[in-house]
């Protein structure tokens, strides 16, 4: 019981954290905020699946990719296909030259639907679909990459160019993917209208519930053997495949749990939010989901959550104060952040806040033995390895 209490909720430190971003997402912000608020915060936490991802694979592990848009966008498209298909009944689409299809299909002269449209007539394959999807094509991508040992700057390079690729190829494809106007006029989900006000208060607590999951997974893994072997890779690459370990395997394995993550996070926008569009596949929105975890601290699964609704608040906020000027603002915060604290929130909090709390701790436990006891294993897991979690 301790080691799961240690290995999937952090420790004490760690409980108190995880108690504290519920509180705010599953108490403060419902309660506090409308319903249209609320959806933007929702959307918000949509991202923040990829910026969890991004600390798992460019943080721990050392993988910095610049096309995690790709991943969130298929998630996101493999759920508005369902919606869309659901909308688009014979009887929603008589007045269509070919009615049982959408309707972007028909203003672009298609008479049948592509057949790789037909399995997402059913729920169970599209969320099936939404995971299995970005994973296999991570999948190709790392083999593609690692087993060649291209990394660093190469693989930034690369998976920024897939992400231009494809969407270009989404909005070269029109009469099939909606063209740059994406999938929208999402109504149901198994009859079930989300634009309503009470659907989109229930999405938001699935939506909080999913990146919890996701925060969990992602603590089980660094605190496993998988998260040293990640922290070792990044630091000696070298030394490790010298050891005997599969490093390619490795780096894959982790790719492909950064793209799942982003494509729940995908599906969970397209729900929320009621379309999906090429313009979160490309290289601005994957250099984006970057920022958040940069300024969130990418060695902290907390910190990326943080950092996500800092800079999404202060994306919204800018833009409708300074819509002129919010693009120069962004860019200034995330120049500040790289310049005065690279560690980001998850940095500051562990040079500030952290001593102080631990000056404070009772005089009992201030007295206790720092050292192991005589006799037992010291534990040699040097101090960058472990996490560090934002409160």
């Amino acid at each position: 019981m301790k080691t799961l209490y240690r290995n999937l909720l952090g420790g004490r430190e760690g409980a108190v954290g995880l108690a504290v971003l519920a509180v705010l997402i599953f108490a403060v912000f419902p309660l506090a905020l409308d319903v249209f608020r609320l959806n933007l915060i929702g959307k918000y936490l949509t991202y923040a699946f990829v910026a969890i991802g991004l600390v798992l694979c460019w943080g721990y592990g050392g993988i910095l990719s610049l096309g995690q848009g790709v991943f969130f966008g298929l998630g996101g498209y493999c759920m508005a296909m369902f919606l869309k298909l659901e909308a688009s009944t014979p009887e929603a689409t008589a007045i269509q030259s070919t009615p049982g299809i959408p309707d972007f299909m028909d203003w672009n002269q298609l008479t049948a639907l592509p057949w790789f449209w037909e399995p997402f007539h059913s729920f169970s394959f599209t969320l099936l679909a939404v995971p299995l999807v970005p994973c296999l094509l991570a999948f190709v991508i790392g083999v593609a990459m690692f087993r060649r040992r291209v990394g660093d700057v190469y693989f930034a390079i690369v998976t920024q160019a897939i992400a231009l690729i494809l969407s270009v190829f989404i909005i070269g494809q029109q009469g099939m993917t909606g063209g740059v106007n994406g999938i929208t006029d999402l109504k149901t989900l198994l009859g079930w209208d989300i634009r309503s006000d009470s659907a989109r208060l229930v999405l938001y607590f699935v939506n909080g519930a999913l990146l919890f999951a996701c925060i969990l997974t992602g603590r089980f893994l660094l605190s496993s053997k998988l998260g040293k072997l990640l922290v070792a890779m990044r630091d000696k690459e070298e030394r490790v495949r010298f050891s005997g370990y599969d490093v390619a395997g490795f780096k894959i394995f982790i790719f492909c749990v950064a793209a799942v993550f982003s494509a729940v996070g995908g599906a969970m926008f397209t729900l929320q939010v009621g379309f999906m569009s090429p313009s979160f596949v490309g290289i601005v929105p994957s250099i984006e989901m970057v920022i958040y975890a940069a300024v969130g601290g990418r060695l902290s699964l907390l910190g990326a959550v943080y950092g996500t609704l800092l800079v999404n608040f202060g994306k919204s906020y800018f833009s409708e104060s300074f819509p002129e000027l919010w693009l120069f603002l962004m860019g200034g915060l995330f120049i500040a952040v790289v310049m005065a604290f690279p560690n980001g929130l998850a940095g500051l909090y562990a040079r500030h806040v952290r001593p102080r709390l631990s000056r404070r701790a009772p005089a009992a436990r201030v007295a206790a033995p720092a050292g192991p006891a005589p006799g037992a294993a010291s534990p040699a897991i040097p101090a960058h390895a472990k996490p560090t979690e934002a409160a």
